[in-house]
C-alpha cells in the first residue's frame, strides 16, 4: 500500500514408472497449491492487520472501530500467473491523472504479457519516479488494472497489484494481492486512474473486493 500512502496518500524409473511419476507430479503441485494459498491467506491477514490499525488504516475511525475483516474473493491459485515481462527502456515519463487535482510522474517500466481464463492479454507496469527514489522502494513496481467486476463486486475504479523488478524476462502476477484504492475508503486520498490500456475484458474473480461498511 505504499503507492497509496506516497500520495496521500509470485523421469523417475521404477518397476511401475508411469503410476510412480504420476504420483511424484500429484504431491509436487498439490505442494506448490498449498504454499500458493498459504501465501495469499497471510496477505489477506496482513491486509486485515494494517485496516485495524489507527496509524495504517484508511478507514475513517467510524468504520475503523468496528472494521474486523475486509471482503475477498475465495483465495484461488488460478489467478497466479507468470507473464512474460517486456522492459520499454525508451518508454517517456507521463503524469497520471489522480482522484483530485494531483497528477503523478510515471514511466512504463514494462508490458506483462499472460494467459487468464484461457485467453492472452497484456498489462502494463508503471515505476513513479518519486517513489523510486525512497530506500527500499528503487525496485517497487505499480500495477492497476480495471476488470469486469468493477463497479458489481469491486470498486468501480478498478484496483491495485504491487510488484517487484524482476531480473528475468518474466514476472509473477498474483490476482489474489489485488486491492482497493485507498479513495474508495476515504475520499481525502488522491489515487491514481487506472489508464483505459489496463482494461481487462474479463472478469478477475480475485482479490478484495468492493468495501461496504458494517451497518449499525
Amino acid at each position: 500500500m505504499k503507492y497509496i500512502l506516497l500520495f496521500s496518500i509470485l523421469i523417475i524409473f521404477s518397476c511401475k514408472p508411469e503410476k510412480k511419476y504420476h504420483d511424484e507430479q500429484e504431491q509436487k503441485s498439490e505442494l506448490v497449491a498449498s504454499n500458493g494459498l498459504k501465501q495469499i491467506l497471510e496477505f489477506q491477514e496482513e491486509l486485515n492487520e494494517e485496516f485495524k490499525n489507527p496509524e495504517e488504516s484508511p478507514l475513517p475511525d467510524r468504520y475503523r472501530k468496528d472494521f474486523e475483516s475486509l471482503d475477498f474473493f475465495p483465495a484461488d491459485t488460478n489467478y497466479v500467473v507468470k507473464a512474460k515481462f517486456v522492459r520499454t527502456p525508451d518508454a517517456l515519463p507521463f503524469m497520471m491523472p489522480t482522484t483530485t487535482d494531483r497528477e503523478t510522474k510515471e514511466v512504463v517500466y514494462g508490458i506483462a504479457h499472460f494467459e487468464l481464463n484461457g485467453q492472452k492479454w497484456q498489462l502494463e507496469i508503471y515505476q513513479n519516479e518519486e517513489l523510486m527514489l525512497e530506500e527500499g522502494y528503487e525496485d517497487y513496481l505499480f500495477l492497476p488494472f480495471t476488470d469486469l467486476t468493477n463497479g458489481k463486486e469491486t470498486y468501480a475504479g478498478g484496483r491495485y497489484i504491487d510488484l517487484r523488478i524482476s531480473n528475468s524476462d518474466s514476472i509473477i502476477i498474483d490476482f489474489n494481492r489485488a486491492y482497493n484504492p485507498y479513495c474508495a475508503y476515504n475520499k481525502k486520498f488522491s489515487c491514481p486512474i487506472v489508464p483505459s490500456v489496463n482494461d481487462l475484458a474479463v472478469r478477475v474473480e480475485a482479490g478484495v473486493k468492493d468495501f461496504k461498511p458494517a451497518s449499525n
